[in-house]
């Protein structure tokens, strides 16, 4: 049964920040976070919890209350959440943030709101430059037709839980044939027990074998102190930041600290626990940090080599196309009568595409200019063409 939620007020200081919360927060999404609360408001009350010893606790909304002290806010309304027990309060500190991060944009619909509302400056609120360039990792919408723009929004389907990292082969390669080479073992006596389904306790563990694979990290403890117990050797993935697992164990971890990007498109800084290695505790290794960086390299280029690049013909310039000209020192100028805006080109409507901010479309003269201009592009670019339309303005413009 939902519990009535009262929106009462606490003093900023008072409320205490969940020791284990994991979700992060950098300076500058803080920042965001108080612009949005001094432009809107404090709209979105503090959940809390009331401790034994009687401290208001943050469930969720750590965030908004560091903003709320950036800005030097000292009183901010909360609602409790004493309905929940222990366990039940601390799980949904996680769930709250992982359901916040698991959705995205209907660009085209998101592309008519900036549009339609042009002297708001979204910059302010985590829609800076950053946010533009790298705008189709929050496009949430598909496209008809696009097959392979399709697969892989599907990466990003909650299909897989945060434990299911699958591991590349070339990554998996390149770390396997590391531990035979420096430790003197066998490949073949290599297992690996943690697949979707498999019980590594109930594992068959045979005589020397060694255990090399990527672990659920969420009971990474739990998995390091049985196969000490059981005496079955193991070099293990592990997250970096969370690295030094396994208290009062005789291991050695290893900071490698690579990003990997996994099968389920989730990017991990990786790195490695073991028992294989004797009379240390800690042991940096440049060595398999370069081989592994390579192989994850290689296995990104295998996933992404077929998939096209889109850029904009020359009789159109976008403010990012038109910002890398300051960055190498071309001085490039178009009059008004050269230049028409436009939101999307033709050839773009029918894939469900826009230019995201807006476009000019130039004059032939101020195109000759451009293409004048125009650094040398890369190669596999897919280049969007002018309808006749389109190539009419061109035409008539200047």
């Amino acid at each position: 049964m939902q519990p009535k939620l009262k929106v009462e007020k606490a003093r900023t200081d008072d409320l205490v920040p969940y020791a284990r919360n994991a979700k992060l927060h950098s300076k500058k999404q803080v920042g965001e976070i108080a612009n949005s609360i001094e432009a809107f408001g404090f709209n979105d009350p503090i959940g809390v919890w009331t401790r034994p010893d009687g401290q208001l606790e943050i469930v969720e909304g750590h965030g908004r209350v560091m903003a709320a002290k950036l800005l030097g806010i000292e009183e901010v309304p909360i609602i409790r959440l004493d309905h929940l027990d222990d366990e039940g309060r601390r799980a949904y500190t996680h769930v709250h943030n992982q359901t916040t991060l698991t959705s995205g944009f209907d660009m085209p619909t998101l592309d008519l709101e900036l549009e339609d509302i042009p002297g708001f400056d979204w910059s302010d609120f985590g829609f800076g430059s950053d946010w533009f360039a790298d705008r189709e990792r929050f496009d949430d919408s598909r496209q008809e037709g696009n097959d392979e723009y399709n697969e892989w929004l599907d990466k990003f389907e909650p299909k897989k839980t945060t434990d299911d990292c699958y591991t590349p082969d070339k990554v998996y390669e390149a770390v396997a044939d590391w531990t035979a080479e420096t430790y003197g073992v066998d490949r073949s006596s290599f297992i690996r027990p943690f697949y979707p389904g498999g019980d590594y306790q109930r594992e068959e563990y045979p005589d020397g074998c060694v255990v090399v694979d990527n672990p659920p990290f969420s009971i990474l403890s739990e998995i390091l102190r049985f196969y000490v117990e059981k005496g079955i050797r193991f070099f293990l993935f592990a997250p970096t930041l969370t690295l030094f697992s396994g208290r009062g164990l005789d291991l050695c971890y290893l900071p490698i600290g690579v990003a990997v990007t996994y099968e389920n498109g989730a990017s991990v800084n990786t790195s490695f626990i073991t028992n294989l290695e004797q009379g240390l505790r800690i042991h940096t290794i440049p060595a398999l940090y370069d081989r592994l960086k390579k192989a994850n390299d290689e296995s990104l280029r295998e996933q992404k080599g077929e998939l096209p690049n889109y850029e904009y013909p020359p009789e159109l310039v976008t403010a990012a196309s038109l910002s890398r000209y300051s960055v190498h020192g071309v001085d490039f100028k178009v009059a008004p009568e050269e230049l028409e805006r436009v939101t999307a080109l033709d050839a773009q409507k029918a894939h469900g595409k826009a230019i995201f901010g807006g476009g000019f479309l130039l004059s032939n003269e101020a195109t000759r200019r451009n293409i004048a201009a125009m650094e040398q592009k890369e190669l596999n670019i897919i280049v969007w063409q002018l309808s006749e339309r389109e190539r009419a303005i061109v035409d008539s413009l200047g």
